[in-house]
């Protein structure tokens, strides 16, 4: 092989993502759709309706400017969310299937926009990075075929603008979210994880469990860290080093999934690797699973299996070359390596990927919500129970779940959102109570993370709000 060709094909390798990847990626993207949606489903009211706990007239108080641009701030009602829902839901089990890919990706898009830019405060970094892997599927040959030749033939990868876009956007989570930890003060003394089992209104199932186990935290910690400093070798290893590098962070993501509860964020996280196992895994897994590989195999391609290996198409090239631009630029901005633009809104989900960084919270907390009745008795209306300000066994409990704990934590604060809150739970309990709420007091809890001994819990009264 010539030099100057081998020069050439080194990077075009490490941006190739074999075509059962590509396959393996639309069918879990549309998983992920699914799951993304019936998670939704159990707050679509409290959530996506005036008569929840963000009507639009609050959304547009607190984002003056994605306010307006969501399809679904058209009305107020719970029957237009309800058709998004579905609609996106059909566009993820056509991806599932396989049935005109790039289209369902482009419907899926769409549709997931508008509906987190209805309630951009519930968001997490799970869902930023899942509308921005959307995004690159339109850019990516989700439906093409792929041959039988060997793992270096034309016929099992694809080099293209779009797949060193996706690649990146994966890994710019890694690179940045590791950079911002090497920062802080508790991942470089080993401490920072045992911090972060420590967060009760997070830790769930497994966590709760391994929360005093001190010394395997600690090796958490390190190779946790360790992993995010080398995920560059994500791109820069090829074959079986490749391979162990994808399954550790798969690994690591299963754990978060088993110990925090954190929405859609380990799924979609699983979700961007699978693009990085290399054609040696398919193949491994092709002799041992060849019914798992062949339900992959897409029944209507958009290509034929004979394309070349690399291909420009121009409106691809374009838009792949401009988001592979911003992902650089807002990356640098996130980690401080170029300064943000003035008047840039600091509340802008996304624009940084600052999970447990550069430091862990250290403390735990939970709402109560002590509302006084018109006969004079007293109930929690966040919980519909009698009201106890003593520090519950389960915190992570209080919350139905992570769009919840998300939408409290912002409310802290901000007075809007807690006078709607209010609002939302009087109505709430008004509704299918005849002894009706008069008066509702926000209170938020705080425990202070302290591992060598005694903790105590703070109270916080955030407002006091009368029913209409």
């Amino acid at each position: 092989m010539r030099p100057e060709f081998a020069l050439r094909q080194w990077p075009v390798r490490r941006i190739a993502i074999d075509r059962r990847a590509l396959a393996a990626f639309r069918v879990s993207l549309g998983l992920c759709l699914l799951v993304d949606i019936a998670l939704r489903c159990s707050d679509i009211t409290a959530f996506y309706t005036d008569s929840g706990a963000l009507p639009r007239s609050t959304l547009t108080e607190l984002y003056p400017v994605l306010g307006d641009m969501s399809p679904l701030a058209v009305s107020g009602g719970v029957w237009l969310p309800l058709v998004a829902f579905g609609l996106t839901a059909l566009a993820g089990l056509a991806l599932v299937v396989g049935y005109r890919p790039r289209l369902s990706a482009g419907v899926a898009f769409v549709l997931l926009v508008s509906i987190q830019l209805r309630n951009p405060v519930v968001l997490n970094a799970g869902d930023t990075l899942f509308r921005r892997l959307l995004f690159w599927s339109l850019l990516l040959p989700l439906g093409c075929g792929w041959g039988k030749g060997s793992p270096e033939s034309a016929s099992t990868r694809v080099a293209t603008p779009g797949t060193a876009g996706v690649l990146l956007q994966v890994l710019a989570v890694y690179v940045t979210n590791g950079l911002m930890k090497l920062r802080g003060a508790y991942w470089h003394r080993g401490t920072a994880v045992q911090y972060v089992f420590q967060l009760d209104h997070l830790t769930v199932r497994v966590g709760d469990v391994v929360a005093g186990w001190g010394p395997v935290l600690v090796l958490g910690n390190w190779l946790w860290l360790a992993l995010l400093v080398g995920s560059p070798l994500l791109v820069i290893w090829t074959g079986r080093y490749r391979t162990g590098l994808v399954a550790a962070f798969v690994t690591a993501h299963v754990c978060m999934a088993l110990s925090f509860r954190l929405g859609v964020f380990p799924l979609v996280s699983i979700l961007g690797l699978v693009l990085f196992f290399p054609p040696s895994f398919w193949d491994a897994l092709a002799d041992r699973r060849p019914a798992a590989i062949e339900a992959l195999r897409p029944r209507w391609p958009e290509s034929a299996t004979g394309a070349p290996q690399i291909w420009f198409p121009t409106m691809t090239y374009s838009l792949a070359t401009l988001g592979i631009a911003a992902i650089i630029v807002l990356n640098a901005v996130a980690v401080g390596f170029v300064a943000a633009p003035t008047g840039t809104p600091d509340r802008i989900e996304g624009r940084s990927w600052n999970m447990f960084a550069p430091d862990p919270a250290l403390e735990t907390w939970w709402y109560a919500a002590p509302a006084t009745l018109e006969s004079g008795n007293r109930v929690d209306a966040l919980t519909q129970a009698p009201v106890n300000l003593s520090r519950p066994s389960e915190v992570a409990d209080r919350f139905p779940n992570q769009r919840w704990k998300k939408f409290l934590g912002t409310a802290r604060h901000e007075p809007s959102l807690r006078r709607s809150l209010a609002t939302y739970l009087c109505s709430q309990w008004n509704q299918s109570h005849d002894d009706a709420i008069e008066r509702v007091d926000l209170i938020i809890l705080t425990e202070s993370t302290n591992l060598n001994g005694s903790e105590s819990v703070d109270r916080e009264r955030l407002g006091s709000y009368q029913c209409a």
